[in-house]
């Protein structure tokens, strides 16, 4: 019925479309494990039941609420609706501060407690980097 040419172009494409199925399954597959979701403290408050996934905490470093010891750092990260307690061991980044916007990535171990191992300090739209800034000013 169908001419050899036509039975080959056919099986060249599907072929092809089989390997490009199964290239992004295997893509999306492996993204899947290193997804990190984003969550403020008044979805954290509202959350039905607890994961044991890694997730990232983000809002604002709430005044007068860094203490600094001997164990790192402890802070309240508030979107002004609600606030969760975080413990980070580790050197902050120099962005951080009371304030200041900020993202914690770790694991929560209950509603109002989080355990960062990563914090990122969030800048505003008007924030260029140091050599950018030179860079502009020499022209």
């Amino acid at each position: 019925m169908y001419g050899r040419k036509v039975k080959l172009r056919f099986l060249f494409i599907l072929i092809i479309l089989i390997t490009l199925i199964l290239t992004t399954f295997l893509i999306l597959k492996s993204l899947e494990e290193n997804v990190v979701y984003f969550q403020s403290p008044t979805e954290i408050k509202s959350l039905t039941e607890l994961g044991e996934s890694k997730i990232r905490v983000g809002g604002m470093v709430k005044k007068n609420s860094i203490s600094v010891n001997s164990n790192g750092v402890n802070f309240i990260i508030t979107d002004f609706k609600n606030e969760i307690n975080v413990t980070y061991s580790g050197a902050v980044p120099n962005l951080f501060a009371e304030g200041k916007g900020v993202v914690a990535e770790g694991f929560l171990k209950d509603r109002n407690f989080f355990s960062a191992t990563k914090i990122l300090a969030k800048h505003d739209e008007n924030y260029m980097p140091p050599e950018v800034k030179e860079a502009l000013g020499e022209k």
